[in-house]
């Protein structure tokens, strides 16, 4: 294989690389979304600057994805903190758990999400929607809704889903130091709301070393969303260097 062809490959291996070059569209995307208040000072402690925490909201998140050109059907799962980029409001990503390698190799390689191997599910259970994850074996994060109990406003689930999405890239050199280090933003788009609900909720978090959700204790439910939808991931751009 010449040079200019390695160059144009997107990752390895390169007889069969582990996912495909996107953009992707998800079909029939659904979440489950809790949005809770958390201990300031734990939170703070996990979201770098030049981020800034005005309030200490964070949102759970399960998302079902039976369809995504490139990637299949898969479900992951995540915790995002509500932070401000200057004057842009926006989330930043503190954790995601996929059942699925190409979702989590392209995450991770390309767009920066801090994706690890795990177990979410999305399921109804008589009248209530469920959203699990499990770390191995252990369950460590169980969430209910009450099943489309009432709609909500389309307008309000766009912005949910739209806000600006800030991630941490970090790629270590040959030495050990970081070759690139950098805050990265990212955005959905092309985004078709096909039914957006809420209703009473809860959440649980379980304590574990390396999936540690519960460090980000839940203090108060705020809001609670099930939406369903289809969209496209957009690319991700770096907005701060942090070894400029």
């Amino acid at each position: 294989m010449r040079e200019d062809e390695v160059l144009a490959q997107l990752t390895t291996p390169l007889a069969a690389p582990a996912f495909p070059r996107g953009p992707y569209r998800f079909t029939d995307r659904e979440y489950l979304n809790i949005t809770y208040r958390t201990d300031p000072a734990a939170l703070s402690a996990l979201v770098p600057e030049p981020l800034v925490v005005d309030e200490p909201l964070v949102r759970f998140e399960v998302m079902r994805m039976p369809d995504v050109t490139g990637l299949g059907d898969y479900t992951e799962s995540g915790q995002v903190a509500m932070v401000r980029h200057g004057d842009e409001a926006g989330e930043f990503t503190l954790g995601m758990y996929v059942d699925s390698l190409p979702a989590i190799a392209s995450g991770r390689e390309v767009a920066a999400y801090p994706k690890k191997l795990g177990k979410p599910r999305l399921y109804t259970d008589s009248d209530t929607l469920v959203g699990t994850l499990d770390y191995g074996s252990i369950q460590v994060a169980l969430a209910t809704m009450g099943y489309k109990h009432r709609t909500l406003d389309e307008a309000q689930a766009r912005a949910e889903l739209t806000a600006p999405t800030f991630m941490l890239k970090i790629v270590p050199g040959y030495d050990g130091r970081p070759r690139i280090c950098e805050l990265a933003r990212s955005r959905i788009s092309d985004v078709t709301i096909k039914g957006a609900w809420t209703g009473p909720a809860r959440l649980h978090l379980v304590a574990h070393a390396l999936a540690p959700l519960a460090d980000l204790p839940v203090l108060e439910i705020v809001s609670a969303s099930h939406l369903l939808t289809d969209l496209t991931l957009g690319r991700a751009a770096a907005v701060h260097d942090y070894l400029a």
